[in-house]
């Protein structure tokens, strides 16, 4: 049996999107029959919202006919109805109040009757008009694209937490080569970018701890940390171009240059990554402003060093270890002994060695301040209290 004229204009788009329901209630009779099926639309989805009806009218699409049954279609694309009269029906699809498709459903006593509804079939296809089956063929192919864009994206997932995993379990090469893969499939991702710079920083970290600890040299070394250093600045680069840029991108990768900087001596550059980090994310602050004093304090740079930790210590006055860096910063300016043979010392010097023993009086650097102290002629108080631990 042919489709009657069916007309399809403004249906076949919306079916994309929804349709809306129009459910009716369905009829007890005395002989039980029932119908079900699915339905789907001409790009092969399952149309979710609409119903199914059946009339014994010869002609179901004229504007009289009337309809015996209605059955709503669920959100999965089925539909069904039981408690049928038998008799010779004919079965149709209707969204948005208009009929989109029609089948021959005749219906005996008891019978369990299965009508699916399949408008990819090639006899629908060809009574489309010429509007809609452009539409139709426009549809396939952004959902091709779109398909194979998700595809791309679940990959590019995949390899971030494969990076991330291997990262934090030391296996760098490993991480390397995934955001390897990743930065060259989607070269203009921030994220991956500052996901392999950790993975290379992580590295380079290893290849220094493993020098050190054997007391021998590593050639390698300030290529490792170049590595991530473009990492991270292209990372950087590609996070501010962005339409929406992210503060917290752009303050930890700026953190993580900042250290890969410092590890090859170019500490100004240093200091403006953790600056920069600072400025984008004022509420990690501290943190980004006592790397700085330290990264500066092991570049024998104590002025500089002593500048960062009051940074640090505007932004976080608890902070015991920046008052610490502080006071090795000013140390080496001590002058002396004057005439009376004492030792001065600088400003702020002798502020910063009680206020860390105010806050860590038996911290790590404990011992030291109060030498210090005691060297330059103060009287060390014995009466600070170990800060009482917060409760969680």
């Amino acid at each position: 049996m042919k489709n009657p004229n069916v007309k399809m204009a403004g249906w076949l788009a919306a079916c994309f999107v929804g349709l809306v329901m129009l459910a009716q209630p369905g009829r007890l009779m005395a002989q039980a029959a029932t119908i079900h099926g699915h339905v789907q639309n001409p790009a092969g989805q399952a149309v979710t919202v609409g119903e199914v009806r059946l009339t014994t009218d010869k002609n179901p699409s004229a504007p009289g006919a009337k309809f015996e049954y209605t059955f709503p279609i669920d959100g999965s694309g089925n539909y069904k109805g039981t408690d049928i009269k038998p008799g010779t029906y004919i079965a149709g699809v209707f969204a948005q109040g208009r009929n989109v498709d029609f089948m021959p459903a005749p219906i005996a006593a008891g019978e369990n009757k299965t009508v699916d509804f399949d408008m990819t079939r090639p006899e629908y296809i060809k009574n489309m008009s010429p509007a809609d089956r452009d539409a139709l063929e426009e549809y396939k192919k952004k959902n091709t694209e779109v398909t194979a864009a998700n595809a791309k994206i679940e990959n590019l997932n995949g390899l971030l937490k494969t990076a991330r995993t291997d990262t934090t379990a030391g296996n760098f090469d490993g991480a390397v080569k995934a955001m390897t893969d990743a930065t060259t499939a989607k070269p203009d991702e921030p994220i991956l970018w500052d996901t392999l710079g950790d993975a290379q920083l992580g590295l380079a970290n290893a290849a220094f701890k493993t020098a050190h600890d054997s007391k021998t040299t590593d050639p390698s070394l300030g290529d490792k940390y170049q590595a991530a250093i473009t990492s991270y600045q292209k990372a950087l680069s590609l996070d501010v171009a962005s339409a929406k840029p992210s503060p917290d991108l752009e303050a930890a990768a700026n953190n993580q240059l900042a250290q890969a900087l410092g590890h090859i001596g170019k500490t100004a550059e240093a200091s403006a990554a953790y600056e920069a980090a600072a400025k984008v994310d004022p509420t990690k602050a501290a943190m980004y402003y006592f790397n700085e004093a330290a990264t500066l304090l092991n570049a024998n740079d104590g002025t500089g060093a002593a500048a960062a930790a009051d940074k640090a210590i505007a932004a976080d006055p608890t902070k015991a270890e920046a008052y610490y860096i502080k006071a090795e910063g000013l140390a080496p300016n001590i002058t002396g002994p004057n005439a009376d043979g004492k030792f001065v010392a600088p400003p702020g010097l002798l502020e910063a060695l009680n206020k860390y023993l105010e806050l860590a009086p038996t911290g790590p650097h404990a011992q030291d301040m109060k030498d210090l102290l005691a060297g330059l002629g103060q009287t060390v108080q014995t009466n600070y209290k170990a800060a009482p631990v917060k409760k969680k």
